[in-house]
């Protein structure tokens, strides 16, 4: 039966109810175990008792990958039921129902066509495919086998973001001028040693800074401000050749860029910068968005994602003029409802909790997964931008976008 919890000081922390009828299960079967897999994990194990009662639970049936003895290990670490070292048989796997795609970017493509032909629904990390093309045939097949499907773009899932976007509908941004993006790491500078890991490997990532990091800012564009019309752009590779993982002794060519520099308009009218680089020093995770309309404008950096700058011209009388400081945990911002009591901040890992949550209750539910989540849909019109900022590098000239 429900319990009403009482008022404790100035938060009333809600009713805890108990389920009406019995929750349902989602067999999930995981392709990969390190970074994403890690992240992935965590959202499905975390969401259950954050979200209560959850559209589902889920079930970790199976993790796949290439290693036996770390991926017997991931699986006991994680939670999983069972591993297999052979990703067709995982899908293949009766109990699995959801396929959750968090390997490295040559593996999105084959893994989740065969998995949409199987009828299992997707949530693929980004970016969707390492060209237009792949990411089109993957659309395609989920389309026609009528699957949920979700891109990680977590980003949109943040409260501050979602927050930004509810301004912006709202109208009280008013019209959009600019969009400035950047999105700066320093992991790939010369002191680091950084072996030519397999995202420096264009046959593997596709693309280097542009696909890890401007294809985030790249969708944020397309989810806060509109379509994008054009693009005209520039890449460079400061470190030509890198030792050969394993053996310091051997080096090899890096096939990607190191930093992208886009100049983008929007079919709206709107103009903006995109800059990515993993070759900043100091800069950590530095992704930054900034919106200027005619009625006011917003800031956000993904170092302290709890808080969102804004300036609204109309508030001028009421408060002092410039940006103002948005803690954005209040229970009637986005996503905090289910959280902590205001002031007490989420982390990075709760975008994927989020994300856990939205294609759980998409599957369970019938629900749409865009535009709160991204699509495969979006997955390929973020790869097609990207590939025409890499068109537009190579031939110095601006390049319409085309779907």
């Amino acid at each position: 039966m429900a319990k009403k919890e009482k008022e404790v000081g100035f938060l009333t922390m809600g009713d805890v109810v108990a389920p009406t009828k019995e929750i349902p299960k989602i067999g999930v079967g995981m392709l990969g175990y390190a970074f994403m897999g890690k992240a992935h994990s965590y959202a499905y194990k975390t969401m259950s008792y954050i979200y209560w009662p959850p559209p589902a639970i889920p079930r970790l049936v199976a993790i796949s990958g290439r290693r036996e003895g770390r991926l017997a290990e991931a699986a006991r670490r994680f939670g999983y039921e069972r591993h297999y070292t052979d990703w067709h048989q995982m899908l293949k796997d009766k109990d699995v129902q959801l396929f959750d795609n968090g390997a490295p970017n040559d593996m999105h493509k084959e893994p989740c066509i065969e998995a949409a032909e199987m009828g299992k629904h997707i949530w693929c990390e980004k970016p969707l495919g390492r060209t237009a093309g792949e990411a089109k045939e993957m659309l395609s097949a989920a389309k026609k086998a009528g699957i949920k499907h979700m891109v990680s773009f977590n980003g949109r899932l943040l409260p501050a973001m979602a927050l930004a976007r509810q301004l912006i509908k709202e109208g009280r941004i008013g019209k959009i001028y600019h969009f400035r993006a950047q999105y700066l790491q320093e992991w790939i500078l010369p002191h680091q040693n950084t072996p030519l890991v397999w995202r420096l490997d264009g046959q593997v990532a596709g693309s280097g800074s542009l696909g890890d990091l401007a294809a985030h800012t790249i969708d944020l564009g397309r989810f806060l401000v509109g379509e994008f019309k054009s693009v005209m752009a520039l890449t460079k590779t400061m470190i030509k050749e890198r030792t050969v993982p394993g053996d310091p002794t051997k080096k090899a060519k890096v096939t990607v860029d190191d930093a992208v520099e886009a100049v983008v308009e929007f079919e709206n009218g709107a103009v903006g910068t995109i800059e990515a680089s993993r070759m900043c020093s100091g800069r950590k995770n530095h992704e930054t968005i900034e919106i200027n309309g005619s009625k006011g404008s917003i800031y956000f950096d993904m170092e302290d994602m709890n808080r969102l700058k804004v300036n609204l011209i109309d508030d001028r009388k009421k408060a002092v003029e410039g940006f103002h400081d948005v803690l954005v945990t209040e229970a009637t911002h986005p996503y905090f409802d289910v959280w902590w009591p205001h002031g007490h901040i989420i982390g990075w890992g709760a975008t994927f909790v989020h994300e856990a949550k939205h294609i759980m209750d998409a599957i369970v539910n019938d629900k749409p997964v865009g535009p709160e989540a991204a699509t495969f849909e979006d997955g390929y019109r973020c790869n097609v931008i990207c590939d025409a900022i890499v068109e537009s590098a190579k031939a110095n000239k601006k390049v319409s976008i085309r779907y």
